[in-house]
């Protein structure tokens, strides 16, 4: 068993880099946890030793395409036996910083729901989702977390709240 915690810094926040690490890390059998931090994304990955070294190149190999890693710090620490893989609560640092996206164009499937009379988001003016959507536009402080944008003031419904919190969507 090895554990190794990771620093990555770029535009990390606001493109679904931690529902990606949370896939990443459970397609590979590794459990540990990831959050979004004010410089960054901070992970932890345990696992088999082959898998948890290869893990930093994978997450460069296979990041959103709307995400930009700078940089992976990786130190090895002492494993403490998770039972799963989490996205943990974002940690806030004073005088910390990370780089923010920029707006994004909609994206194709937030344009099809847009436009589809059945789909429950059908003319929905503030469509978004992981891929797409405001980001610069709406961020108040990091990290980029939906409590910290103007989006703080509009409660989600139960459905809305669920895909959010459901690594494998795209909400």
């Amino acid at each position: 068993m090895k554990a190794l915690a990771l620093h990555v810094t770029g535009i990390v926040q606001g493109v679904g880099f931690r529902p990606f690490v949370h896939n990443l890390a459970v397609a590979e059998g590794l459990t540990g946890w990831v959050l979004n931090a004010s410089d960054g994304v901070h992970l932890v990955v345990e696992g088999p030793a082959e898998t948890v070294d290869a893990f930093p190149d994978l997450l460069r190999e296979n990041a959103p395409a709307m995400s930009v890693i700078e940089r992976v710090i990786a130190e090895e620490v002492e494993a403490e036996g998770f039972d799963a893989f989490v996205i943990r609560e974002s940690h806030a640092e004073a005088g910390a910083m990370t780089l923010v996206s920029p707006d994004i164009a909609t994206c194709p499937e937030c344009a099809a729901e847009l436009f589809t009379p059945t789909d429950r988001r059908y003319r929905y003016p503030f469509i978004n989702c992981t891929n797409c959507g405001p980001r610069f536009t709406i961020i108040g402080d990091v990290p980029y977390d939906r409590p910290m944008t103007t989006m703080r003031d509009f409660p989600m419904c139960a459905v809305c709240a669920a895909e959010y919190g459901d690594p494998a969507d795209r909400r």
